[in-house]
């Protein structure tokens, strides 16, 4: 991985396995817009960037050589090989292959845990377009400002300190809902130690992180996957929505209801890659139900 600091941006040469849609498109993050040239302007850690990926390189636009080796190394998980994972994945069945064909760019990001945390909380019972709405929102209006970025002003992810310092109805503006009283519930009690128990989870076992989450209010078993899996690098973690238990379903022939059998069977099969298995499959079943009526997935293929 050779990289290049060049006026104000940074050219990552030589980089396999990586797309902008597959990345910020796959239900991972929800602070990412895609632009005209097929590139992602969006905010992570405080910062705001445009990522592309020309000719094999990634290229960072608004961003120092300090910016990349602090920051977005990690959240584009950078230094993993994502051909060795493909490979053992794809070994699995031919869906899995397809599926991995499908989204092959797909990285799993390296997201700030609290801005995750509220962002699947948010998640809930709702689409990607709303999501993005909401959370923009709430940045917007409880996030400080960190400056103007191709004709915009964005926002940093409000601090844990500032939304466990406000009431449910401070939140009206952001069109939350239900999901309201759940944010401001989980920031009081994850602030009562300043976010320490929250910040630690990734060093912990896979299990107590879980616990953890789950006693936090709005947080079930699928926002509580997502958060280890999408913050804490736990790959193992395997979040099941209404796309996975479908595929669950039509290609490993489980009950849809049962979810213990999905996340058993995702363990022993997918193993300490379960995670960016399901993230493979959620993008392929996703992305080819825009095209099919019935959702179902071709079995013939």
């Amino acid at each position: 991985m050779k990289i290049t600091e060049d006026n104000n941006r940074i050219i990552i040469n030589d980089i396999n396995d990586f797309h902008p849609d597959h990345i910020f498109d796959n239900g991972q993050c929800f602070r990412w817009e895609r632009e005209i040239d097929g590139s992602y302007t969006g905010v992570a850690f405080g910062k705001a960037a445009n990522i592309n990926y020309i000719d094999d390189n990634i290229i960072i636009n608004n961003a120092s050589l300090n910016d990349f080796n602090e920051y977005w190394k990690d959240y584009l998980d950078l230094e993993r090989d994502y051909g060795i994972i493909k490979r053992k994945l794809s070994e699995k069945d031919s869906h899995m292959g397809k599926a991995i064909s499908f989204g092959y760019g797909m990285r799993i990001l390296g997201q700030d845990k609290w801005e995750t945390l509220i962002s699947f909380i948010i998640s809930q019972n709702s689409n990607i377009p709303r999501i993005k709405k909401c959370i923009k929102a709430l940045c917007a209006n409880f996030g400080d400002p960190i400056g103007e970025y191709k004709g915009k002003v964005h926002y940093a992810f409000p601090e844990l300190e500032k939304l466990a310092q406000i009431d449910t109805s401070d939140l009206d503006t952001c069109r939350l809902g239900y999901r309201a009283d759940y944010i401001i519930k989980t920031a009081k009690k994850v602030a009562l130690d300043g976010g320490e128990t929250l910040n630690r989870l990734d060093k912990i076992p896979p299990q107590d992180a879980l616990e953890y989450l789950l006693s936090l209010s709005g947080v079930g078993p699928k926002v509580a996957n997502c958060i280890t899996l999408f913050s804490m690098k736990k790959y193992d973690s395997f979040p099941l929505d209404v796309w996975i238990k479908r595929v669950m379903h039509q290609i490993y022939g489980i009950e849809e209801g049962n979810v213990k059998m999905m996340q058993n069977y995702a363990a022993e099969y997918f193993g300490e890659y379960g995670g960016i298995a399901q993230q493979y499959l959620f993008y392929y079943i996703r992305e080819i139900s825009k095209y099919s009526n019935t959702g179902r997935i071709n079995h013939t293929c």
